[in-house]
């Protein structure tokens, strides 16, 4: 029997909300950081292979999601949805917190970046359990009728634990020194620490929060009847007929889903920083604005799924997603572009550094030119090389940096095409949750949601960044390389999803 009305639904919504967002947050702050990690865990030897180094340590918490979501929501659909996920967030908040005090790799060497991995792990087998008992959680407290309406609430989250995680982020790195350029420098030596802590402040209000809930409805009723299930796993796999549901909830819409949301926000970020060059602040503070202004569509289309069905608002938004992804990335590669600007040749300044090494003979020159352009524009270039004292030395290649700062108006284009980006987001993950609940049954809809959910996202989205770097690096004369993989993913899943799911598979809507 399904929740008939909504007394006391929006406390479900928000006790949940609270968990659920912090828990993003804490997993986020990793991906968000992932520059600044590189130089702390991985040898500085080489940038661009600690990248990637970093960014498959980001993956790799991705990858246990779904494992994550067949210890938990095992757990969730025995013992019940409202302690698995109290025990989700102990664990998220721990690993977290942890991952803050590590020492960097200049003291312990690769014990550093062991460290961070199985930590990483945990944060993902935490995460593959939360979202799923969340998202139930919410489901079985609403309305057969309304369930995409206010299983949405709980699709902000994500969203928005990116975008806390970005903010206190850029709070932490300009607070640290009246100075800013000394704020900059503490941030990156031992101040990136800091939002890791703190998330166990924000773990301490939600437990408390979630320690006052009561259990679902549909499940207490299950219970006391008994007729929980004994072996989830059996039942969601171990059934024909349950597994070709999980297998098209996986291949129909989870995976398109999942590379849609890493490629619009995630990869997006770490395009314009790493590929377009944008300053560390405007890259993120674009991304914020882009999904402030794009999150209350997760509700909109929620809301709509009600109305229309949840399938074809989903495969929409992957199918704008493929057809305009190259266009899209191409103009943020042409906005900003340097190439048709007109320099302001007065206002170019150059100012170089020297820094004596530790053998007294050689000197590190770091040389700074910043170029300032009509419409605003500015560009700096770090250099960084060592002058020999004694001849025969071995020449280093010299290290170079660039950083742009975007002028009023191209900064607001940028935002503008990564929200439309988002707004792809909003359509295939606002209503994916009630898809995915509707789809199976109480005693096992834990455990059934949780594994299509997490490989599509986890595997299938989270492998987005690394992926897309990594075939950006690999064929480096095209720097749109990187979007065959979302572009192919969400492709094979358009098909499959507009050919195999029905809107009529919703067997569950009323149990």
């Amino acid at each position: 029997m399904a929740a008939t009305n909504t007394k006391g639904i929006w406390k479900v919504i928000t006790a949940s909300s609270v968990g659920t967002l912090i828990e993003w947050y804490d997993f986020y702050i990793f991906g968000s950081l992932a520059t600044v990690i590189a130089g702390q865990f991985f040898p500085k030897t080489n940038p661009t292979a600690a990248l990637l180094s970093t960014l498959a340590t980001f993956a790799a918490g991705f990858i246990v999601r779904p494992f994550g979501a067949l210890v938990f929501g095992r757990i969730g659909d025995i013992v019940g949805r409202k302690y698995t996920f109290l025990l989700t967030l102990v664990i998220m908040g721990g690993s977290t917190f942890a991952i803050g005090c590590v020492p960097n790799y200049e003291s312990i060497g690769f014990a550093a970046p062991i460290i961070v991995l199985i930590l990483r792990l945990m944060q993902g087998l935490a995460l593959g359990g939360e979202y799923g008992g969340a998202a139930t959680y919410v489901a079985e407290h609403s309305p057969a009728g309304r369930r995409g309406y206010f299983t949405s609430w709980i699709q902000t989250t994500a969203t928005l634990g990116l975008f806390i995680s970005l903010g206190v982020i850029l709070l932490t790195r300009h607070s640290l020194d009246a100075d800013p350029a000394k704020s900059i420098a503490k941030f990156n030596d031992w101040g990136w620490r800091i939002p890791f802590l703190v998330s166990i402040v924000l773990v301490g209000v939600s437990i408390y929060i979630r320690l006052k809930m009561k259990e679902s409805p549909l499940f207490s009723k299950l219970k006391e009847a008994g007729k929980t299930s004994l072996n989830p796993l059996k039942e969601s796999f171990g059934n024909k007929t349950n597994l070709k549901i999980v297998l098209l909830a996986l291949f129909g819409a989870a995976m398109g889903q999942g590379v849609v949301w890493y490629t619009g926000q995630f990869y997006a970020q770490s395009f314009i920083e790493n590929s377009c060059k944008v300053d560390f602040d405007q890259s993120r503070t674009i991304i914020i604005w882009a999904i402030l202004f794009a999150t209350p569509f997760f509700v909109v289309f929620g809301a709509l799924s009600d109305k229309i069905g949840r399938k074809w608002i989903m495969l929409s938004g992957m199918f704008l997603a493929i057809i305009s992804y190259h266009l899209l990335f191409g103009q943020l590669l042409t906005t900003t572009d340097v190439g048709a600007r007109v320099e302001l040749t007065q206002k170019k300044e150059i100012k170089k550094v020297f820094t004596i090494l530790p053998n007294a003979n050689d000197t590190l020159v770091k040389t700074i030119t910043k170029t300032v352009y009509e419409d605003g524009m500015s560009v700096a270039e770090t250099k960084t090389d060592t002058a020999y004292a004694m001849e025969g030395k071995k020449t280093l290649k010299p290290d170079i940096k660039i950083a742009k700062t975007m002028g009023n108006g191209d900064y607001w284009r940028l935002v503008f095409i990564v929200f439309i980006m988002i707004l792809y987001v909003t359509m295939v993950y606002g209503p994916i949750a009630a898809f995915l609940v509707e789809l199976f049954p109480t005693r096992i809809r834990y455990t059934s949601m949780s594994l299509p959910y997490h490989i599509g996202n986890g595997v299938f989205g989270g492998l987005t960044p690394f992926i897309a770097t990594l075939l950006a690096t690999m064929y480096s004369d095209n720097k749109l390389a990187g979007l065959m993989y979302p572009v192919i993913v969400a492709s094979i899943c358009l098909v499959i999803g507009a050919v195999y799911i029905s809107e009529k598979i919703k067997p569950n809507t009323t149990d």
